[in-house]
């Protein structure tokens, strides 16, 4: 009789897990920020554990609503991804439990699920999902729950008006300009068609072709080369609101010297370049090299992660 009555306890048991389907109780799950989504180092602490942050869904979420993309920045149609690279910036990849759909929704929202994270943080281990974006970490199983005004941080009063400005899409627009001209060797015109029908062979940037896109008025990268780009940006800032963003105008007035160090490297020739075999267009071409440009990535990489560390700052 004994053994019937556990037996029938263990089966109620199993059945009352089952029945909640496993719920994470927001009140056992380690509170994780977009500041701390910066560090490999500190997800990893937090591998296969429960979690939870707050923030706000991108627009361009998948309509299904089988996973969201989660930003602390409201009023996003796209998740950032660091510049010439499809890994997201910024952005947390979070997916439904199975058989489950997120509903969309532009107010704050508090997430709770399981963290999972990259075996390494080199780009050959990373996540990747439908859409080609690649990520160190996700949070699966997970649900939400929109939160109250109360929940909110204080400090997110200045947030909100920049949020509701462009301002942050064209910062990312400046980093874009300062990646080109630190990895103008690494960009490509594909195999294409002329307006008379002629087919021609993709090729990777010649030096000249990367001083046109700078110097050309209408060229792609132009905007960041004119007089007063710079300026202009901090303006952007400061008509928001004149003290509240010291921190991203200081970064703005290093990446200014940052791109007048790295033109200069472009137009007085510090390059060089070499005859090779160019598989992915089947063809012979010069390949070029930056004569320092271990020292050119390595200050954009710095910069940017100056700009990241400030924008996943600050929390809701």
């Amino acid at each position: 009789m004994k053994r019937i009555l556990s037996l029938l306890l263990a089966c109620a048991t199993l059945f009352l897990l089952c029945a909640c389907g496993g719920e994470i109780d927001p009140a056992d799950a380690a509170p994780l920020s977009f500041k701390a989504a910066a560090s490999y180092e500190e997800l990893k602490k937090l591998d296969g554990k429960p979690v939870k942050i707050n923030g706000y869904m991108a627009t361009s979420s998948p309509v299904d609503g089988s996973s969201i993309f989660l930003m602390n920045l409201p009023y996003q149609s796209c998740p950032f991804c660091v510049p010439n690279t499809s890994q997201l910036s910024n952005t947390m990849k979070v997916y439904a439990k199975n058989g489950k759909a997120f509903t969309f929704t532009n107010q704050a929202v508090r997430v709770v699920g399981r963290l999972e994270v990259s075996p390494t943080d080199e780009e050959k281990d990373l996540f990747s999902d439908e859409y080609g974006y690649q990520f160190c970490c996700r949070i699966v199983d997970a649900s939400y729950t929109i939160l109250k005004s109360a929940d909110l941080s204080g400090n997110m009063a200045a947030w909100q008006k920049i949020a509701e400005s462009d301002v942050i899409t064209d910062v990312y627009k400046m980093y874009d300009y300062l990646n080109f001209l630190c990895y103008w060797p690494s960009y490509f015109i594909n195999d294409y068609v002329d307006e008379k029908g002629n087919p021609h062979k993709g090729f990777f940037l010649y030096a000249e072709d990367a001083v046109r896109y700078i110097t050309t008025d209408g060229a792609q990268w132009n905007y960041g080369y004119k007089d007063g780009y710079f300026d202009g940006l901090i303006a952007e800032i400061e008509k928001i609101d004149p003290d509240a963003f010291e921190d991203l105008e200081e970064n703005i007035r290093s990446a200014e010297a940052f791109a007048a160090e790295a033109v200069g490297e472009l137009l007085e020739g510090n390059y060089t370049f070499e005859w090779q075999n160019v598989e992915k267009f089947g063809t012979y071409d010069k390949i070029y090299t930056l004569t320092n440009a271990s020292a050119l990535e390595k200050g954009f990489k710095e910069l940017y992660l100056e700009f990241s560390d400030w924008l996943s700052s600050w929390e809701l």
